[in-house]
């Protein structure tokens, strides 16, 4: 295997209690955030409306597309600049009775503004029941992944590590949730694959990282539960950032040129990474440490 770094000594768990601390305060954002939003803001794929995604060149304000949009009937429409110049996505909820308002939007947009060029890029329609049932069918989908997840550490290890396994899935995850949030983003089905793939990545890492724990408790016997934890960590240090900085550089090249439609994907994928690579070290780990300890304890008063 590739070693960027050899005899590396750090004592990774004398520092978890500050880890505790940035975990903490990192839920406690994103927690503060999901109340303030009145939860996770759901985009067209689970609350029903139209999307639609239109290019205007030259770009006129925010308000001008308000105007234009209102104009044809459709009230508290929301109207969100892109990152393009002149690239507006428009949402609208669904209403009983009225069929789809993108091609009035165009029209009307186009007579409005008849210097500009108005170019379409994207309508999307779901409708409430359909949207709901989504939402339902996504929720399962997550709960579900992580609870075989637990069943499969369980299995594999003893019950002390997949606490911490299974802590640090929900830390990751729950993370990556606030930080949509925090940044006003949606929360739609790309956004949904990208919460599953958090936790792949995070449990893969998790587990490289516990089986040269448990080959070390073999071979370290006599030694404290910390230096095994931390002569573990170290060997597989190499390992865990190449693999890490190779999926985030290709997140980062998906966020700046994979387009608008996977923008929010790529953006939660680059959180993910960040937190399964420190939740490997800070939170499973530590975690499976502090049971360690704790049991020791335990069993020295008895």
């Amino acid at each position: 295997m590739l070693e960027i770094l050899r005899g590396i000594n750090v004592d990774w768990m004398q520092r978890r209690r500050i880890a505790y601390a940035v975990s903490g305060l990192a839920v406690l954002l994103s927690i503060g955030s999901l109340v303030l939003h009145g939860g996770p803001r759901y985009g067209v794929d689970f609350t029903g409306g139209t999307l639609m995604e239109v290019e205007i060149a030259p770009a006129p304000g925010v308000e001008a597309v308000r105007d234009v949009v209102t104009g044809v009937g459709v009230e508290g429409a929301e109207i969100q600049r892109l990152d393009r110049p002149g690239l507006y996505l428009i949402r609208m909820g669904t209403r009983a009775g009225v069929k789809d308002p993108s091609p009035s939007i165009r029209t009307a947009l186009e007579q409005a503004m008849s210097d500009a060029v108005v170019t379409v890029h994207r309508v999307e329609t779901v409708g409430p029941r359909v949207g709901s049932e989504l939402r339902s069918a996504a929720l399962n989908a997550i709960f579900l992944a992580l609870g075989l997840i637990l069943v499969y550490v369980a299995i594999r290890y003893d019950w002390r590590y997949s606490l911490g396994a299974i802590a640090a899935l929900f830390h990751d995850v729950f993370i990556a949730l606030g930080a949509v949030s925090i940044t006003n983003r949606e929360v739609t089905l790309t956004v949904v694959a990208a919460f599953l793939t958090i936790a792949g990545f995070s449990i893969n890492d998790t587990i490289v990282v516990f089986d040269r724990i448990r080959e070390r408790r073999q071979t370290m016997r006599r030694d404290p539960a910390e230096k095994v934890m931390n002569v573990a960590i170290n060997e597989t240090l190499s390992r865990t950032i190449i693999t890490s900085l190779t999926v985030a550089l290709t997140v980062v090249a998906l966020f700046f040129f994979g387009g608008e439609v996977i923008h929010d994907f790529s953006f939660a994928m680059l959180v993910g990474v960040v937190f399964g690579t420190y939740s490997s070290v800070y939170v499973a780990s530590a975690l499976a440490l502090e049971t360690q300890l704790w049991l020791e304890g335990r069993g020295r008063k008895k």
